[in-house]
C-alpha cells in the first residue's frame, strides 16, 4: 500500500549534458500531472507523461526536468562586411573632423550592432531522452521507496482505526443481547401503569416484538463486520486501493447510521458516536492512500 505524499530525485549525465528530475507528489482525488521542462525538451513531454502515468495511478504530481549543458550550445557569427561599412564610415567622420591620427579601437568595430551576432545550436532532444528517462526512472524509484513507507505507517494507523471500529462492533452486540426481553418488560411496564391489570398478554408480546423488529441491527452489524474484514484484507494489497478503502469507508458509515437510527437503548447510542468519530479518522488517512 503506498500513500499518495512523497518526494523523489534523479540525476544522469552522458558527458556532454546533465540532467536533473525533481518529482514531488500530494494527495488527490485524481491523477493530475504538473510537469516543466526546458523550452528544447517540450517535445520528449509525451514520453515523459506515459512513464509518470505507467508508475504513478493517483495524486498530485509535480515534475520539474533542468538540463545543464557542458559545453555553451550558442554560437558566435562575424559579419565581416558589415565591419567594413562601419569602419569606412568612421573613417570618413574622422576624414572630415580632421582626427585621423587617433586610432580606431578594435572593440569598439566588435561592439556595434549586426558585427557580432549569437546563434543558438540545434539540439536533437530524442537524442538525449536515454539520460532523462535514466534521471526520471531514478527520481521515480527514490518516489516508490518514500511512498510505500510512508503507505507502511498509514496501514499501521488503518489497522488501529479498524480494531477500534471491531471493539466497538462487539460492544453493541453485548449491549443489545436480550434486547427483545428489556423492550418487553419495559413496555409491559408502561402499559400497567396507564391500564393497571387490563392488558392483554397477547397484545402485549406483538407490539413488543414489532418493537424489537425495527430495532434489529442484525444485518447491519454483519455488513460491518464484512466491510471491515474487506478493508483489512485491501491493506495487504499491491496494486492502489485508495479509492476502494474510501468507498469501504463510506459504506462503514452508513452501517453505522442505520444503527444510530435503529439504537433504542443509550448504551448502543453512544457507542454509536464513538464509531463516527473512528470512521471520520479512518475517511482523513484514506484520503492519503493511492
Amino acid at each position: 500500500m503506498n500513500s499518495m505524499t512523497g518526494y523523489g530525485r534523479g540525476e544522469a549525465t552522458n558527458g556532454d549534458i546533465s540532467v536533473v528530475v525533481e518529482i514531488k507528489t500530494v494527495n488527490n482525488r485524481f491523477r493530475d500531472v504538473n510537469l516543466r521542462v526546458p523550452r528544447e525538451y517540450l517535445v520528449l513531454e509525451p514520453r515523459v507523461n506515459k512513464t509518470l502515468k505507467d508508475a504513478i495511478q493517483r495524486g498530485r504530481v509535480d515534475v520539474y526536468i533542468s538540463r545543464t549543458a557542458v559545453e555553451s550550445g550558442q554560437t558566435v557569427r562575424p559579419d565581416p562586411i558589415l565591419a567594413e561599412h562601419y569602419l569606412r564610415a568612421a573613417t570618413a567622420v574622422a576624414q572630415r573632423l580632421q582626427r585621423l591620427d587617433e586610432p580606431l579601437p578594435l572593440t569598439w568595430l566588435l561592439a556595434q550592432p549586426g558585427v557580432l551576432t549569437t546563434t543558438e545550436r540545434e539540439r536533437d532532444a530524442l537524442s538525449e531522452w536515454d539520460v532523462v528517462s535514466t534521471a526520471l526512472d531514478a527520481a521515480l524509484s527514490e518516489l516508490a521507496e518514500m511512498r510505500a513507507a510512508e503507505g507502511g505507517a498509514l496501514a499501521v494507523e488503518l489497522r488501529g482505526l479498524v480494531d477500534q471500529l471491531l471493539a466497538g462492533r462487539a460492544a453493541i452486540l453485548a449491549a443489545s443481547a436480550d434486547l427483545t426481553d428489556r423492550l418487553h418488560q419495559r413496555l409491559s411496564d408502561r402499559v400497567r401503569k396507564l391500564l393497571g391489570d387490563r392488558i392483554d398478554p397477547y397484545r402485549l408480546a406483538q407490539e413488543a416484538a414489532l418493537l424489537a423488529d425495527k430495532a434489529d441491527i442484525t444485518e447491519e452489524v454483519a455488513r460491518l463486520s464484512s466491510h471491515c474484514d474487506q478493508l483489512l484484507a485491501s491493506l495487504d494489497a499491491v496494486e492502489p486501493i485508495g479509492r476502494r478503502l474510501e468507498f469501504l469507508v463510506q459504506e462503514l458509515h452508513r452501517e453505522v447510521n442505520t444503527i444510530g437510527s435503529k439504537a433504542a437503548e443509550h448504551a448502543v447510542a453512544n457507542q454509536v458516536v464513538e464509531m463516527k468519530s473512528t470512521i471520520e479518522r479512518l475517511r482523513e488517512q484514506a484520503a492519503n492512500v493511492e
